[in-house]
């Protein structure tokens, strides 16, 4: 512990949710880009079907930081642990999954347009559309899957 981050605390207490956010959405924002790149450039697998193999992966980094340390996703019983498996924990990993699910929806009809149909390269795209991903998942991740 420096003094000299004594500075940023009050920074950080009013915005850890959301720095926090930044933080494992970038971790899972890499995840995604370096799995399709493996799948998609370096196996050369067509580009929708590398999306889903990076998004299972991505998924489920971004479940359990998210769970955790994000959005404190207690259940009732009060454990983050996703060992403990409560109705709740259910609930919240289906909300989740289905949340991701409808992203994944909107990630693959733009790599589609855009790779596919219209011959954009496709790392670009992927980046692109993971920028929109981001905030939709925020958006669902917050009012809908771990809203308190």
């Amino acid at each position: 512990h420096l003094p000299v981050l004594n500075i940023f605390e009050p920074f950080y207490k009013k915005h850890k949710e959301m720095l926090l956010y930044l933080f494992f959405g970038g971790l899972t924002f890499v995840i995604s880009v370096i799995t399709y790149a493996f799948f998609n450039v370096s196996l050369g697998m067509n580009e929708l079907v590398a999306n889903i193999f990076s998004w299972i992966l991505a998924v489920l980094f971004a479940f359990f930081t998210n769970r955790i340390w994000v959005f404190d996703g207690k259940t009732n019983g009060g454990d983050v642990s996703p060992w403990a498996l409560p109705k709740e924990f259910f609930v919240q990993m289906m909300n989740f999954f289905g949340g991701r699910v409808a992203t994944l929806v909107v990630e693959e009809v733009i790599l589609f347009v855009f790779i596919t149909k219209l011959g954009f390269g496709s790392m670009v795209v992927k980046i692109a559309a993971q920028i929109i991903v981001i905030v939709l998942n925020y958006v669902i991740s917050k009012l809908w899957v771990f809203r308190k």
